[in-house]
């Protein structure tokens, strides 16, 4: 199946997982691996530079990252509208709009998102009191780096959607930072009380 799509796109919701499961999908072909948090320019040279070795049987390039930044998708565009002999590239990401028009003009793209529908998180932050912040983060701080991500969006889709409240620049910002810092593998403990406390009232805060 994968020999029959050639070089392309996967759009899916872990691009570590996805990385390692296709690298057995592809067995017993050679295949090297980029994964990266972001794809930069230098990413982009090894790529060519790898390509470019001589293959007397088939090699796929994987190129796994959550952003692509745009100098080294232009530096990529040449290599992907005229592959070397042998050369197949997979592009695995979590969201098309990651990357170019001008990318995904050039190849096939396979959406893999899950249809999981995501439990809403047992937490009011409308309401929210320092003993329940602290038991929702004790019931909470030993989760997997994928599933830490995935409970930031629950809580950030409860204020927002469920909750329909209004975040301050300060709330939206400590969001984004949560994420970053979980990316970073930073204690999931500290990132939730940091982040859950933005939403006791002020006099509970302590600052």
């Amino acid at each position: 199946m994968i020999d029959a799509l050639g070089s392309h796109i996967i759009i899916c919701d872990n691009i570590e997982e996805r990385s390692a499961l296709l690298q057995q999908e592809l067995a017993p072909h050679r295949v090297v691996t980029f994964l990266r948090d972001d794809f930069k320019i230098e990413d982009a040279k090894s790529v060519t530079a790898e390509a470019y070795i001589a293959e007397e049987a088939i090699k796929y390039l994987v190129l796994a990252a959550k952003t692509f930044n745009v100098i080294s998708q232009n530096a990529l565009l040449k290599l992907l509208e005229e592959p070397p002999r042998n050369i197949e590239l997979i592009i695995i990401t979590e969201s098309k709009s990651t990357l170019l028009p001008t990318v995904r003009s050039r190849l096939k793209i396979t959406k893999e998102h899950s249809a999981v529908i995501r439990e809403e998180v047992d937490i009011k932050l409308a309401n929210l009191n320092l003993s329940t912040l602290f038991s929702f983060v004790k019931a909470h701080d030993r989760l997997s780096k994928y599933d830490a991500k995935l409970l930031i969006e629950s809580l950030y889709r409860k204020a927002t959607v469920i909750e329909r409240l209004t975040l301050s620049e300060k709330q939206i910002e400590i969001f984004e930072r949560s994420y970053r810092l979980i990316e970073l593998n930073g204690r999931l403990q500290t990132i939730l009380v940091a982040l859950l406390m933005t939403f006791l009232p002020k006099a509970k805060r302590g600052y």
